[in-house]
């Protein structure tokens, strides 16, 4: 049964691989086993988990990307193939908040959000989609804020991650079956990471006496779950949203 959990001789490739749970899930994909291309649009970040991946004894490289840009996402998984040698597992971890009052966002603020969180996601799903063999497996970050209201002004942010969750089950319903690719997404709770951090005491904090669990969460415990939906151990998982939240999601 373990076995199962393992994804020796397989690739993944982690966006937003420069911080936060991007690098949690990196490490420990490469822990069980894989092999690991690293794409964000700070490339001086990605050197510090490339070092952190081959700690472990796999592969890592890194490619600067901007996953935006189509054209970008498509070179990325080039590349992943090209030295490394495959792609197996996609880990859609690009993504960015807000936190600005609807009637004072601005176009463009929306827009900005919802190109990187929704629009980035699709991009590199369907540059990874067009490579990927059967068996192979998507994980798209998603957020809590798809199910419930957070206490933020989030319009922007809580619209593109609920369409992360349609779009997770669409593409789910059209490859698994056709292509053999899983698509799977994961709806993260309160964790301190650099996106969080300007915000977390005075909105977050005060929330997680009174979630079920009592706390934010451990990065690491986010990234098993990412773990098991990558591999194997969820091979009859497809098209659903996971979250990873402590029970906030149920209040």
């Amino acid at each position: 049964m373990t076995d199962r959990f393992r994804l020796d001789g397989k690739v993944a490739l982690v966006t937003g691989a420069s911080s936060g749970l991007g690098v949690a899930f990196a490490v420990r994909l490469a822990e069980a086993g894989a092999d690991v291309a690293l794409a964000a649009r700070r490339e001086d970040r990605l050197a510090e988990t490339a070092a952190l991946v081959e700690a472990t004894g796999r592969r890592a490289i890194t490619v600067p990307t901007d996953v935006t840009d189509p054209d970008a996402c498509a070179r990325l998984v080039q590349r992943t193939v090209d030295e490394l040698g495959r792609l197996d597992i996609l880990i859609n971890n690009a993504g960015m908040g807000a936190a600005v009052p609807a009637l004072r966002e601005a176009p463009d603020e929306f827009r900005r959000v919802v190109d990187l969180n929704l629009n980035g996601c699709y991009w590199m799903a369907q540059a990874a989609a067009r490579v990927m063999e059967p068996g192979s497996s998507i994980v798209n970050v998603s957020s809590m804020a798809a199910l419930i209201s957070v206490g933020l002004p989030q319009a922007a942010y809580s619209a593109s991650k609920s369409g992360v969750v349609a779009l997770t089950r669409d593409l789910a319903q059209q490859w698994t079956g056709r292509r053999g690719i899983r698509v799977n997404a994961i709806a993260p709770g309160f964790f301190r990471t650099e996106m969080t951090e300007g915000w977390f005491e005075e909105r977050f904090a005060p929330q997680l006496p009174s979630i079920p669990a009592g706390r934010a969460g451990d990065p690491d415990e986010l990234a098993s779950v990412v773990v098991f939906l990558a591999g194997d151990a969820a091979s009859y998982v497809t098209g659903q949203l996971l979250a990873v939240d402590g029970g906030r999601s149920l209040l």
